[in-house]
């Protein structure tokens, strides 16, 4: 790939919090007092008071629909240095998992998260396995310090909306023969 088309694919990746449908959000083993929102909307995300943490155990489970086809590039979770995700384990197109099934699946890609991620630095996905996403469920399995709380301050996912066919290309193919 040239530098050229390189630069063309990272000027086009977003914050993909725009096409979250957010009727279908589900998450799994979170205080009530500390909700989802308050680790993935806009505003909430950014404010140091607020975040996702888990209730009975140290384990959450965030399932995430997306409003239109997307293409996934990164992902970043922020977390206090103890109480942060550690290990992270992403499916993609996979809906209705529970605990009880969770570890049924392959994950599509799996992150352990460093300090420097709990401190907002991107993982960078296997691009492949996230080309055409209508939903993520992201399973956090444990965290930094093996504690029964994960904290997670941030949660931002970056990538493309997947583009129709262009109709006059395939007509000028066409064309050539």
């Amino acid at each position: 790939m040239s530098a050229e088309s390189t630069t063309a694919i990272n000027r086009s990746i977003v914050d993909l919090l725009d096409f979250i449908d957010w009727s279908g959000v589900e998450c799994l083993n979170h205080n009530t007092a500390h909700s989802l929102p308050n680790a993935i909307k806009q505003g909430y995300r950014e404010d140091e008071g607020l975040y996702l943490e888990s209730d009975a155990d140290e384990q959450l489970l965030i399932y995430l629909p997306f409003t239109q086809v997307v293409k996934l590039h990164s992902i970043v979770v922020k977390g206090p240095e103890e109480e942060g995700p550690k290990t992270v384990k992403l499916f993609s197109n996979r809906e209705h998992m529970g605990f009880s099934n969770v570890n049924d699946f392959p994950p599509s890609d799996t992150a352990v998260l460093t300090p420097d991620n709990l401190k907002g630095k991107p993982v960078v996905l296997k691009f492949v396995k996230f080309q055409n996403v209508r939903s993520l469920t992201i399973f956090i399995e444990d965290n930094q310090s093996g504690s029964e709380v994960t904290k997670v301050d941030k949660i931002a996912l970056f990538g493309t909306t997947v583009e129709t066919t262009d109709m006059k290309g395939l007509k000028k193919i066409e064309d050539n023969h």
